[in-house]
This record gives C-alpha cells, sequence and structure tokens, in this order.
C-alpha cells in the first residue's frame, strides 16, 4: 500500500485515539503505519530533505490540523487526546475527515484565515490554482501554513502557564526584541507593584522607562475599555507616559479607543499579534529546517 497523505489519515488518526486515552504521538504515527499496512520500504521512506520520515510528516500534520481545529488536545509534550468535540466529528463523519470537513468548526476556519493573510495570492488548501503556482509559491504557501499552525500551538502554550509563568514568557519575548537592551526589563508583579507587570529601563539609569502588563486570559475572554483606564491609571502613578498591555485574549473596539484617547501611549498586543511576535523572534520554537530554491544564472552562462 501506497504511503497515505495527511488528508487521508485525519480520520483513523481520530479513530485511534476515540479510546480516550491519552497517546504518545510517536505511537499515533507507528500505528497509522501498521493500520495502513505499509512494507519496511515505506516505512523507512524519508522525505526528499531527509529529516523526517514520510509517514511521520503526514502523521503529524493530520495532528496539526485536527489540533486547530480543536478536536484534539496535547495535553503534554509529545501526547495528544480526542476532545469531546472530536469524538463528535467520528460520529458525524464515518468514512473521511479533511479539511473540507474541518471547515465546519470555527477554530479550524480562524486558522485558515491566519494562514490566507500571511500568503493573500495563496490557495492552501489545495484549490485550482495549486496546479499553476510555481515552486517559489508552493514554497510560501508550505511556510504560511505552517507559521499559522505553530502560531497556534505557541498560543495555547502560552495559555497552559501559570500567570507568573506568561509574565516571564512576555519579559523572554521583549528582551528577544531588543527592549532593555542598554537598561534592563525585569518582572514586578512578584514585588507587588499594582497595575505594573513588568518595566522596561531603556538606559543605564532607567530614566526612560516603559510599563508592561501582562494577562494571560482565555482566547475568548474581550478586555474592555475599564481595564485599559486602570492600566493608564497605573501609568500615571508612575509619572510615565508609554506602556504596552500584552494579553492572550482580545481587545474591544472601546479598549482600543480608550489606548488612542488617553495622553500616555499604550501600545495594545493581543493573543494572535503575540503569537505572531513569539514566532517571529524565535521564543518558545525552535528552527525546523531550511529551504534553498536555486534559479539558473544567465549572467553567469552569458559570461562563457
Amino acid at each position: 500500500m501506497t504511503i497515505p497523505d495527511f488528508q487521508t489519515v485525519m480520520r483513523p488518526v481520530l479513530a485511534h485515539l476515540g479510546d480516550g486515552e491519552t497517546h504518545r504521538s510517536r505511537d499515533v504515527k507507528d500505528a497509522m503505519a501498521d493500520l495502513f499496512e505499509l512494507s519496511e520500504a515505506e516505512r523507512a521512506a524519508m522525505l526528499p530533505s531527509g529529516r523526517q520520515r514520510t509517514i511521520d510528516n503526514r502523521v503529524g500534520w493530520a495532528l496539526t490540523y485536527l489540533f486547530q481545529a480543536g478536536l484534539v488536545s496535547r495535553p503534554k509534550r509529545g501526547h495528544v487526546l480526542i476532545s469531546d468535540e472530536g469524538r463528535a466529528a467520528l460520529a458525524a463523519h464515518a468514512t473521511r475527515i479533511d479539511m473540507k470537513a474541518l471547515e465546519a468548526y470555527p477554530a479550524y476556519l480562524e486558522f485558515r484565515d491566519r494562514t490566507r493573510d500571511k500568503t493573500p495570492t495563496s490557495t492552501p488548501d489545495g484549490g485550482d490554482e495549486t496546479a499553476e503556482a510555481t515552486p517559489s509559491d508552493l514554497v510560501e504557501q508550505a511556510l504560511a501554513t505552517n507559521r499559522a499552525a505553530v502560531e497556534g500551538e505557541v498560543l495555547q502554550a502560552a495559555l497552559a502557564l501559570t500567570p507568573t509563568g506568561f509574565e516571564d514568557l512576555v519579559i523572554r519575548l521583549l528582551e528577544r526584541m531588543g527592549y532593555g537592551r542598554a537598561g534592563s526589563v525585569e518582572r514586578t508583579s512578584a514585588s507587588g507593584d499594582a497595575g505594573v507587570d513588568g518595566i522596561i529601563s531603556q538606559d543605564p539609569l532607567g530614566l526612560d522607562r516603559i510599563y508592561v502588563q501582562a494577562k494571560r486570559y482565555a482566547e475568548d475572554r474581550t478586555i474592555d475599555r475599564p481595564r485599559i483606564h486602570e492600566f493608564a491609571g497605573a501609568l500615571l502613578g508612575k509619572q510615565g507616559d508609554r506602556g504596552v498591555f500584552i494579553t492572550t485574549s482580545r481587545f474591544s473596539s472601546g479598549a482600543i479607543q480608550e489606548a488612542e484617547r488617553i495622553n500616555a501611549r499604550i501600545e495594545l498586543i493581543d493573543g494572535r499579534r503575540l503569537a505572531e511576535l513569539l514566532v517571529a523572534h524565535e521564543v518558545g520554537v525552535q528552527a525546523q529546517q531550511t529551504v534553498t530554491l536555486y534559479r539558473l544564472d544567465e549572467d553567469f552562462f552569458e559570461g562563457l
């Protein structure tokens, strides 16, 4: 039997998890190789990069899409667990679950929109334009899909942190972004500094300061105008005029208007933007591989 594509293994993967037990991702991949009766050569087949087995890659992407749709969860590193929505999906789709079927889940649609935002001209769901895409287009589409998937995963990992752990994550991100390079970046919530979770000193004497508020809230929670007003009050109490409010959730239109209205400059970073920054600055993620595309050097041949 040939190695199945990642959409073909989606439902079998979910069915394998249907016992409700937490499974190692490694075991799920081996189980799919057994289920599809792959030969030893097929099991050993590697991607062109030579970095990963093909079947592992296909099952890994299937798990990624199922996770993005909310059909599976990742309770701990390297482990997966079917969700209630996943069990319902098994009942609703008796033969096949693919990206078309995942469109019924808002979480997947949000993930797909993030992918499209990063490549406006792409068709990540394999539309007719894929056949006309250049190798560069295909690489861009793959990178966009990977980036959107990792951003979703890193945000879920941030949500699983303790409040102080999340504050430490924010401080680590700000440091990686270059803030406080000539001064310091420190977490202050442990010292009971009301209304402020961190302080960025842009100079060695701490004369140029940016105050940080970091709140780990559920993704569907909305931060409203009063919270921004409170943060502005904390800045005023410290005679500060610049702050950044970072959260895993989202800001209401009233909160955004309040940040624009007050005299102090307050930058608002919601969960989606936070995830983008974490990946862009490689905080909590690891680079897996690089891709090099080649083109003919016409100048070289004309010079011979």
